[in-house]
């Protein structure tokens, strides 16, 4: 028998962990690329932890935060849905960076991390 609250738990704990992270990284360390790659690693670990919320069962082993809010049964406004696309893009950048482009400066990943954090927030918030 899985045990659905303690894996919820543990996807909660480890999508704080990376957030964290990614505030580290972009604005401490400066290290743009890694920072908005644990923040699409914190919105991911967090929708996981919905989809073991609502399916019971372990979420498959994807990246796409849509697919994955889908999966969970989140009803995403149009807001929050170009937000996950958009972070979507720095899985890839994070993994394969020979397809890179110029990363984001400092200021623009400050951004994109401030509507992820609403995002976040707000997905925190419905547990």
């Amino acid at each position: 028998m899985l045990d659905v609250e303690k894996n919820v738990a543990h996807w909660r704990k480890g999508a704080t962990e990376a957030w964290e992270a990614a505030d580290d990284l972009i604005n401490k360390d400066r290290r743009i690329l890694f920072g908005l790659f644990f923040v699409h690693l914190a919105l991911e670990k967090i929708i996981k932890a919905h989809v073991w919320r609502v399916k019971e069962d372990a979420p498959p082993r994807i990246h796409n935060l849509v697919r994955l809010a889908e999966l969970a049964g989140l009803t995403l406004d149009d807001t929050n849905k170009n937000i996950l696309s958009e972070i979507n893009e720095f899985n890839i950048e994070g993994r394969y960076s020979d397809l890179l482009m110029p990363p984001p400066t400092l200021a623009e990943a400050r951004r994109y991390m401030q509507r992820a954090e609403g995002v976040f927030q707000w997905l925190t918030s419905l547990f």
